[in-house]
């Protein structure tokens, strides 16, 4: 009997998007054995191909743009840092009208925008991300915004995106910040006063659409658990500079607590993508979604499950983290419903499976068989993921009748 496996991976970040990844697997079960038929599902929680992810949910309306914008680091030189950033919207009904936009994060203001040793956790700004955010907010009939956070950069607060929509943050001499600034100019915010954003007849769109973000944690903006503590060593942060970003990003709470009346700081997800959904929370109540749910439902992820004997998912790395609510737990979560076995191919994994088997994944295996420097794990990507896929499939093939 033919086999139907459902591969449905996240991407490798850094190094493969997941369609590339979903190529790649498919590559290697069809040299293991041609009879097999592979329905390929490129998913995102939230950050690097969600706007792919939507969009493909929604091709009959979708529309894409591309929008310069300002990188996630900033040296005011004449936009040597500016990013091309795609972004794409939708009908959300059958009239065929546009009335939803969607935003990664990670498109404008996203840590693979930087290389390695440019990353600067204290320097890296939101402010890109505000510039989309306002771009969609010109659209005519625009009722919805899906704003992904996974794969931020920066760990302003969401700072930079309230001045790229008009906010005006001040010091105690009431001089105003700079714009674009990062998390770390944040220990000299007093007051923020985003009257500029009221005033402004495109950004004050925002308080008359649904504002929804997406995200795969449940982090609040400060604390042991915080945005920092979590996140900041990720975006290049030493332990005196997440120190340093903590007391910033306290001070500018307390800012924010004084322009919008209500303290979000604690809200689950309000430290996700450094904050940017805190500010959002404050400015405008947004909502927070779990990434990975809304994406599966988008595109009928159910009924392509019924059709499959074994499910492959994946992504670059599966840690502590990845149990909050990442692809490959979104993925197996509903297999398991569904009676179906889940593989996981990933780039590395870190502390004990044990948990990860009790959400429904089976087995995991990493695609990099050997010793070897990030940098060529990296750029090995897809030849690792289709070797680790073909033998896989070879391994089975032993296992399931002729």
């Amino acid at each position: 009997m033919a086999l139907t496996v459902l591969i449905a991976p996240d991407s490798f970040k850094e190094s493969l998007s997941a369609l590339a990844v979903c190529e790649a697997i498919s590559a290697g079960i069809q040299r293991a054995d041609p009879d097999v038929t592979c329905l390929s599902l490129p998913l995102a929680d939230g950050g690097e191909g969600t706007v792919d992810a939507l969009l493909a949910a929604h091709a009959d309306s979708a529309q894409r743009y591309q929008s310069w914008v300002q990188g996630p680091i900033s040296n005011n030189d004449d936009d040597v840092n500016s990013v091309c950033a795609s972004w794409g919207a939708f009908s959300s009904t059958d009239n065929g009208v546009v009335d939803t936009a969607v935003i990664e994060t990670a498109a404008a203001s996203g840590l693979a925008l930087v290389a390695a040793q440019q990353r600067d956790a204290l320097a890296a700004s939101s402010y890109g991300t505000g510039q989309l955010l306002r771009e969609a907010l010109k659209l005519p009939q625009l009722k919805h915004i899906v704003l992904g956070l996974g794969g931020s950069a920066s760990s302003d607060g969401g700072a930079g995106l309230l001045q790229a929509l008009g906010a005006v943050l001040y010091d105690d001499d009431e001089q105003p910040l700079e714009q674009g600034i990062g998390g770390g100019a944040l220990a000299r915010c007093a007051r923020i006063d985003w009257q500029g954003i009221y005033d402004d007849p495109i950004s004050s769109r925002i308080f008359s659409v649904d504002v929804e973000l997406l995200c795969d944690v449940s982090n609040p903006l400060l604390g042991e658990q915080g945005s920092v503590a979590v996140f900041a060593p990720q975006k290049g942060a030493n332990s005196q500079q997440q120190a340093q970003l903590e007391a910033a990003l306290t001070r500018y709470n307390q800012a924010l607590v004084q322009a919008c009346g209500r303290d979000v700081c604690d809200i689950p997800g309000a430290g996700a993508a450094g904050g940017i959904a805190a500010a959002l929370l404050a400015l405008c109540q947004a909502h927070i979604s779990g990434g990975i749910d809304r994406v599966l439902a988008q595109l009928n992820f159910d009924r392509l499950l019924q059709q499959a004997d074994l499910v492959i998912t994946g992504e670059g790395r599966i840690d502590s983290q990845s149990l909050q609510g990442k692809v490959p737990i979104g993925v197996a979560q509903r297999a398991q419903q569904a009676g179906k076995p889940v593989i996981a191919l990933v780039g590395a994994y870190q502390g004990e499976l044990s948990a990860f088997y009790e959400q429904g994944i089976s087995a995991v295996f990493s695609v990099v068989d050997g010793p070897a420097e990030l940098s060529q794990a990296l750029r090995s990507g897809a030849v690792n993921v289709s070797r680790c896929a073909e033998n896989l499939m070879r391994s089975l093939r032993l296992a399931l009748p002729h």
